[in-house]
């Protein structure tokens, strides 16, 4: 064993830096963190200065008893993590696990960095070791410490006051708020009608466009932030343009011609918060598959001969700057590839905007810039390829010369009264537009005119005028955010950081507060009702400047200008204060998970919407009533925050009874947790997505009815009255089963031809876990209680010993043996097309069923 041992986080990267450090290494992985807090309350102990309670994360057990062993027979040990908090982190867990089983003794333990993973990193990095950096842990564990305790005390009471299974983060609930109160402006907002007028211009060399400036003597106004506009309506929209069609009389005339040359720098090369926003504009890359693939070129890639190698620097950094050698390397390809005049004569430098630019100190930059794209392409899968030509290409442009733009704006007047303006802007010089130019979120003035070219015009001269036309226009909404200005966002108002933006998109998802149309989020229900909420009461731990000011604290612990525990102690008592107010003085509606619509006028019960068990649904009446109250699922697309009183009534409407087929049986359609259904007798057919629940005809219904009965009938080829064995049809062709395991049919055997002797051998032969659908989970329950039946009638006739051996299997199946179909998720009481499972019904002055999590208890 080598007398060395050097610990990363990453097997991939083990297995290149191994490459580089030779026989007299070890290298092993960490496989990211190795402990983390006890998943229960108590692992942050507020009354003890925070002390943390700490366990082995399971799935890296083996990993950790890897490095142990290693650490045996070495005599130095490197901890190499990630060169940021969560690596200075994992470094310090493995040094303290490994000091608790004393192996530490009589060897030297030191850190190493380096933030790009080539030989010269590598070995430049061995040469400075140093300690374990306490701020950046410290900075870490209070992160994870606040993070801990917002969501075991915050948690909870959206249980118990909204719905069950919900969470609030530290970060994440800002995040949410942003989602929510953007859908809200969109919502509330009210579209202004406006009218533009161009004219057509024929000149001989060119045809273009114009654009009135200038109407009746005064400033056409066409100002959507203010709301300003001339032309409001189209008859006043007609009215102009005959006026001015008039005064034209068929030409315009040339009455100004300016031309202005400017410079546009290039964009710094990426931090992380720009290669998301990039990679999602230009690649449609989420911010999570971003980190994924640059976690891949950071850690290497096989290179043909070269082998394993690092081909980005790390890419968890705010800073903006780069090394001398980088800055050489892409000064050579510059001068190489583009020639010497593209290249400034210094380097470029740019100013970090971070005050703590994540310990990482580089920019994300290839490691060599003579490695172009088209050299590495075939060694990298498309989406490697894609993500390392824009790194590259961003890191190139970078230290470019800026681009030289001219831009000529002609002023054409109709008449004495009115006026046009066209405008282009032509690229003089290109510079770092040869390579690279960042992409926008939405295109300014400035950006429609690019690339135009004008005709050549002077002062004085006529142009022929085709024709004016006006075009109707209305003022748009804000936008939803995309990934890419969601990133944006949190950036700029400095909440969580580069490293925690995939994540908080992730658990926002994840949770389904939010969803995807399109790259836009929207915010669901659910998410909604969190924000809502913990906007109305817990505004202080949603506010984005408190928000940000927290974070820039955290910068200073790691920056050893604070100590963690005066600012955890400053964040727990107002925070805990305040959770234990609320626990006890809120109730649903209060929590703005239940908004009243209005009275049901059948039978004088209050109708409300409101978040349930399962999602959003309407009720009309309350618990407190005699009479049960009714449920109603929403439509998809609808919410308990827009629907109106006679919308919420017509869900009511289900379930709507078609009528009655040849022989007099009743046929309805109803919606159910899985979706609208029809029914007949006892048969359930699910309706396709063209069919409306509302509007469906009792022949439709009747149709799809028979359909599935048909397929029913047909599904059972062979079955035997004293065997579980079944030879049935199924979608990939015929097939055996007994509920619990499937079997195949040689193609050279008749499946109806088939013995009972033959598919018990086929069954013994063949006979695989059948797929765990929820068609499959019922046999497998009904099996299960069968088995229960059969363990008791046993248990009398044996030893107790061996009874009590049975109980354990009886004992797991009993809860899915009571599922019952729930009549409260849908609005009739008929059952949907597939049975669903219920909470138990809390009876007045009962106590409520209450399950014990992780969270607190919180009513199940």
């Amino acid at each position: 064993m080598a007398k060395n041992l050097l610990i990363v986080e990453s097997p991939a990267k083990a297995k290149t830096i191994n490459k580089y450090l030779g026989k007299d290494f070890t290298v092993l992985a960490s496989y990211g963190h190795v402990r983390d807090l006890v998943p229960k309350e108590g692992a942050v102990d507020p009354d003890n200065g925070f002390a943390m309670r700490y366990e082995t994360i399971e799935k890296n057990e083996r990993h950790v008893d890897a490095i142990a062993k290693a650490a045996k027979s070495a005599d130095h040990l490197f901890l190499a993590t990630d060169p940021d908090r969560e690596g200075e982190a994992i470094s310090w867990h493995i040094a303290e696990i490994l000091k608790q089983r004393n192996l530490l003794q009589g060897k030297s333990l030191q850190r190493v960095v380096f933030t790009e993973i080539t030989p010269r990193a590598i070995k430049d990095a061995m040469t400075q070791p140093r300690d374990i950096a306490s701020d950046l842990v410290d900075a870490q564990q209070a992160r994870r410490a606040l993070d801990y305790l917002v969501g075991f005390n915050l948690s909870p009471v959206l249980w118990r006051k909204i719905k069950a299974g919900l969470s609030a983060g530290r970060v994440q609930s800002p995040a949410l708020r942003m989602i929510v109160e953007r859908e809200e402006e969109i919502e509330a907002f009210i579209a202004h009608e406006y009218w533009s007028v161009e004219a057509e211009c024929a000149h001989p060399a060119q045809a273009f466009t114009a654009k009135l400036i200038k109407l009746d003597g005064k400033k056409f106004a066409q100002d959507t932030g203010k709301l300003e506009f001339t032309l409001t309506d189209a008859n006043a929209a007609e009215a102009a343009r005959l006026r001015i069609q008039q005064a034209a009389a068929g030409k315009l005339h040339v009455t100004d011609v300016t031309s202005k040359e400017r410079k546009r720098r290039p964009s710094p090369p990426f931090t992380t918060s720009t290669l998301q926003q990039e990679a999602a504009r230009k690649l449609g890359f989420t911010t999570r598959k971003t980190m994924q693939v640059a976690q891949k070129l950071y850690e290497g890639v096989a290179i043909g001969d070269e082998g394993a190698v690092g081909l980005i620097s790390y890419m968890r950094t705010d800073s903006v700057s780069l090394s001398q050698d980088a800055l050489a390397d892409i000064r050579d390809v510059i001068a190489r590839d583009f020639g010497t005049a593209s290249l400034p004569d210094k380097p470029n430098f740019y100013q970090t905007k971070a005050k703590n630019a994540q310990e990482a100190h580089e920019a994300v930059r290839p490691t060599s810039a003579l490695r172009t794209p088209t050299q590495v392409a075939r060694f990298l899968t498309d989406d490697e390829r894609k993500l390392y030509e824009l790194i590259w290409k961003r890191a190139v442009a970078s230290q470019m010369i800026p681009a030289t733009l001219n831009t000529v704006s002609v002023d054409l007047s109709a008449g004495s009264e009115h006026a046009f303006r066209a405008s282009g802007t032509t690229v003089v010089v290109p510079g770092f537009l040869a390579v690279y130019e960042e992409g926008k979120d939405s295109k300014s003035k400035d950006d429609e005119d690019e690339g135009r070219k004008l005709p050549l015009m002077k002062l004085g001269d006529t142009v022929p005028l085709d024709r004016i036309h006006t075009d109707q226009h209305f003022t748009q909404p804000p936008p939803r955010f995309t990934e890419a200005s969601l990133v944006k966002a949190l950036e700029e108002y400095g909440i969580g950081r580069p490293s925690t933006y995939a994540s908080i998109i992730q658990t926002l998802l994840g949770k389904q507060y939010a969803l995807l149309e399109g790259r836009a989020f929207k915010p669901t229900d659910i998410g909604r009702a969190v924000s809502k909420f913990l906007s109305n009461h817990f505004p202080k731990y949603v506010d984005y400047d408190f928000t940000a000011n927290l974070e820039d604290e955290l910068d200073a612990v790691s920056r050893g200008e604070e100590n963690w525990i005066p600012l955890m102690e400053k964040f727990w008592g107002p925070f805990k204060e305040l959770v234990d107010d609320k626990k006890v003085s809120l109730d649903k509606a209060d929590a703005g998970s239940v908004r009243v619509l209005g009275v049901d006028p059948a039978s004088g019960r209050p109708l409300s919407a409101r978040i349930g068990r399962f999602g959003p649904l309407v009720q009309i009446g309350t618990v407190e009533d005699e009479e049960k109250p009714r449920f109603a699922s929403l439509k998809p697309g609808q919410s308990i925050y827009s629907i109106s009183l006679p919308e919420a009534l017509q869900l009511f409407e289900m379930p709507r009874q078609l009528g009655v087929d040849a022989n007099g049986e009743e046929v309805s359609v109803g919606i159910g947790r899985f979706g609208p259904f029809a029914k007949r007798g006892s048969t359930y057919a699910s309706l396709k997505k063209e069919d409306d629940p509302y509007a469906i005809t009792l022949a439709r219904a009747i149709f799809l009815i028979e359909e599935k009965e048909e397929i029913a009938r047909n599904r059972v080829i062979k079955q035997w009255p004293d065997s579980d064995i079944q030879v049935l049809n199924g979608r990939f062709g015929p097939y055996l089963s007994d509920g619990v395991l499937n079997g195949k049919i040689p193609k050279d055997r008749e499946p109806a031809a088939l013995t009972l002797a033959e598919v018990q051998q086929l069954m013994a032969d063949t006979g695989k876990p059948a797929r765990k659908g929820f068609g499959a989970k019922k046999t497998v329950v009904k099996k299960a209680v069968a088995k229960k039946a059969t363990a008791k009638k046993t248990a009398a006739d044996k030893p107790a010993k061996k009874a009590a051996a049975k109980k354990p299997a009886a004992k797991k199946a009993a809860p899915k043996a009571v599922a019952k179909k729930s009549p409260l998720l849908y609005s009739s009481g008929i059952a949907p097309a597939k049975p669903l499972l219920t909470a138990a019904k809390v009876e007045p002055g009962k106590k409520r069923v209450v399950k014990k999590t992780n969270h607190g208890d919180a009513p199940f």
